[in-house]
């Protein structure tokens, strides 16, 4: 039988005053993890579909490498700025009402955007789009502190992160067949890229609307024995200051909050240049070939990240070494973007090196995220993990731009120089983050 005062960061397992705690959290994940993916998952689809839509609208709508680097870009400024206040009326609201609304209205948005009729139009569909997608990750970030002990939180954060390579696997294949295939009602193939990828995310926040618990206390499927169990459980990893706390800005001055905020800007800038600019680069390594065949390449490399972000998580949890692992993935991204880069004349040793690159950008986030989770207080969860997600979306838009003012007429693969340089140096950063004595569940010590 377990312990129920049993330190923070061991496991709990077995029997506690007639709770199977096993079954409860096999039942948390089977019913919390799914629906943090769904979601994540759409986003990151509707995130990416501007990339893939490019290939027919640059045409149509006259819009260069130059001009498409600042319209995927543009998206992250209203994001950046609203992901602090967007986790902080969560946490007052409910995260059941708000990421419902999230995913609501950004999939009326990409409905829309498949009907712009000009640049300037475009533009404003990409900053609405960043109005309303902005707190998702961070929303859901701040959920799983909700429903997930510490020892938990890799594998559930690697669990709906997973969505991120899966999303673009899916969107990539699907979107080349949509640009062949997809011409309904006289419309050109590239809207129906954005119209086709809005409307799930739309039938999903209705489903979060009616459906979705914000916290074990609220759940029809725990009794209240096993709620209040887990609500303890997670508890227990908090003082009790922290537990009555209102949300704190502090988090906003907090030295060790911005360290690793800076780290994921560099970050980002590697994994939205490879988000936004995938197609593109596929193109450039055979120009022979169609949409489709652009499409299922591209999915290649997603599917060798998703593979290695579950074993990299399970790892991260089991071993502990959260810095140690995250620096091993961003020096497999920079080495993978340095293949792509030499050999991109020869198109199957370049494909390796965009497969390195997405095995590292992906596995990083599992151990990141755990290193960053775990070194907040319940008060500064909400603006802090915000607040690493609001600064490493300046890298969503630096990246994007810098990529595709760089970008030499039609060679984006040059260009691939500033994201690998950026992810090494934050690899250089993360060997200074040193662990605090004698706090093992806090991953993050002495910068």
């Amino acid at each position: 039988m377990s312990d129920t005062n049993a330190p923070v960061g061991t496991t709990t397992a077995g029997k506690v005053g007639g709770v199977q705690t096993d079954a409860v959290l096999a039942k948390v994940k089977r019913s919390i993890i799914p629906i943090a993916f769904l979601l994540y998952a759409f986003n990151y689809m509707d995130r990416a579909a501007i990339g893939y839509a490019q290939l027919g609208m640059s045409t149509e709508l006259g819009i260069s490498l130059a001009t498409y680097g600042t319209v995927a870009a543009i998206f992250f400024v209203a994001y950046a700025v609203l992901e602090v206040p967007s986790n902080m009326i969560m946490n007052k609201v409910g995260a059941r009402i708000w990421l419902a609304r999230i995913a609501i209205t950004w999939g009326l948005i990409t409905i829309a955007t498949g009907f712009v009729q000009n640049t300037p139009q475009l533009f404003i569909a990409r900053i609405a789009l960043g109005v309303a997608e902005a707190g998702l990750f961070p929303g859901l970030l701040l959920f799983l502190t909700y429903w997930l002990r510490t020892q938990d939180r890799s594998r559930g954060i690697a669990g709906f992160s997973l969505a991120q390579p899966i999303a673009l696997l899916v969107g990539s294949s699907t979107a080349g067949l949509i640009l062949d295939h997809v011409e309904w009602f006289g419309l050109s193939s590239w809207r129906w890229v954005f119209i086709l990828q809005g409307i799930p995310p739309v039938l999903v926040g209705i489903w979060v609307l009616i459906y979705l618990a914000d916290r074990p206390s609220k759940a029809t499927w725990l009794t209240k024995d096993e709620s209040d169990w887990l609500e303890g459980e997670i508890s227990k990893e908090y003082t009790a200051e922290d537990v009555h706390t209102e949300v704190s800005l502090a988090a906003l001055k907090n030295p060790r909050i911005l360290y690793l905020a800076a780290i994921n800007l560099l970050y980002a800038v590697g994994l939205y240049g490879m988000t936004f600019f995938m197609p593109q680069i596929i193109a450039q390594l055979n120009p022979g070939y169609s949409s489709t065949n652009v499409g299922f390449v591209g999915a290649v490399p997603y599917i060798c990240g998703a593979i290695a972000m579950l074993l990299v998580a399970r790892y991260s949890d089991l071993l502990g070494n959260r810095r140690g692992l995250a620096m091993g993935c961003l020096a497999t991204a920079v080495l993978g973007l340095s293949i792509t880069m030499v050999f991109k004349d020869t198109p199957n040793v370049a494909l390796i090196g965009l497969c390195l690159l997405a095995i590292g950008v992906f596995s990083y986030l599992g151990p990141f995220w755990a290193l960053a989770s775990e070194a907040l207080t319940r008060a500064q969860s909400a603006v802090g993990l915000a607040t690493i997600n609001a600064i490493a979306a300046a890298g969503g838009f630096f990246g994007p731009y810098v990529i595709g003012k760089t970008s030499a007429g039609s060679d984006v693969i040059f260009s691939l120089i500033f994201p690998a340089l950026c992810m090494a140096v934050a690899c250089v950063m993360l060997a200074f983050v040193r662990p605090a004595k004698g706090t093992p569940s806090e991953m993050v010590g002495k910068l």
